[in-house]
Formats: C-alpha cells, sequence, structure tokens
C-alpha cells in the first residue's frame, strides 16, 4: 500500500533538505532534556550535512502499525494529518526505530513487497537524525517520558551511523 502512495506523483525538490535540517535544527532550540554532549554532536552533523536537490512523493507522515487497519483482508491507512511531500524513505523511519529492531526479518519481508530500498545511506542517516531529535524534543514538549526516552535512544542509535 505505500508503495501504491509514493508512486501518486514524484518531483524534484531543490530546498527539502535544507528545510528539514533547519527544521530539526530549530527543535533543539526549544526547551529538551538531550545531553549537552549529544546536542553538540547532532548540532554538528546537521551542520555538516550538504543538502541537495531530492526526489519527493506523497508520503504518510506517520506509517507505522497503529495506522493500519486491517478488515476481512483489506489494508486501510488512516491518520494522514502529517501528509506531505518528502522522499519516500522518511515512511520508513518509524518502522526502521521501532518494529524492525524488535523483528529485524519484518525489514526485508517488507522491502520485499514496496520493491526497490529507497533509502540512500547519507541521506538515511540524516533523516534518522532529524526524526530522532523531533521525538526527544516533541515528546518532551508533551512531557511524555516514555517516548522521550525512546526518542533519546534513536537519537543515539542515528549518531552511530555518522
Amino acid at each position: 500500500m505505500l508503495r501504491l502512495i509514493h508512486s501518486q506523483e514524484t518531483r524534484v525538490d531543490e530546498h527539502y533538505e535544507a528545510r528539514a535540517t533547519a527544521k530539526a535544527a530549530g527543535w533543539l532550540e526549544r526547551k529538551h532534556r538531550i545531553s549537552p554532549a549529544v546536542e553538540q554532536q547532532a548540532r554538528e552533523r546537521l551542520r555538516k550535512y550538504q543538502p541537495m536537490p531530492i526526489r519527493v512523493v506523497p508520503t504518510h507522515g506517520d506509517w507505522q502499525p497503529r495506522n493500519w487497519i486491517s478488515n476481512n483482508g483489506n489494508l486501510r491507512a488512516i491518520d494522514f494529518g502529517r501528509f506531505d511531500f518528502r522522499p519516500a524513505a522518511t515512511d520508513l523511519c518509524r518502522l526502521a526505530v521501532q518494529q524492525w529492531q524488535k523483528k529485524p526479518a519484518l525489514e526485508e519481508e517488507f522491502l520485499n513487497g514496496y520493491g526497490d530500498d529507497p533509502r540512500s545511506a547519507p541521506v538515511w542517516r540524516i533523516d534518522l537524525l532529524r526524526e530522532a531529535i523531533a521525538t526527544s524534543v516533541w515528546a518532551h514538549r508533551i512531557g511524555d517520558e516514555a517516548f522521550e526516552a525512546q526518542g533519546h535512544k534513536m537519537l543515539g542509535q542515528a549518531l552511530q551511523r555518522f
């Protein structure tokens, strides 16, 4: 189903990567509990990243099992509140840091059904870093300590990819 969503339209966005990276840096300007050392590493990685034009497609923005409904063999996606044109790989971030870590075989199964893997190593690691920063800061902002802890774990894992 995700492949169908992604295949509806494609375009090259000259500024997406720069906007997404600036947005992640902006999250770090808000109140958070990311350690100073980790924050410094994250800022450095964001600063060093060289944004380039990138292919964007329609994305769900919160692609994970809680937003899928299965009924009589039919799968439906719900909650398109974060819909936007982004790189296809961004819809894989949440699966990668949640379901695929718990059950690694799901990654291969998913990609077999999806088709070509939309991730590219240099962009994928910055995607994961931006997602981790946003998760850590947003979860702190709303007072969800468990989700914030997940964000901190994601941040550590993302930084290890560099």
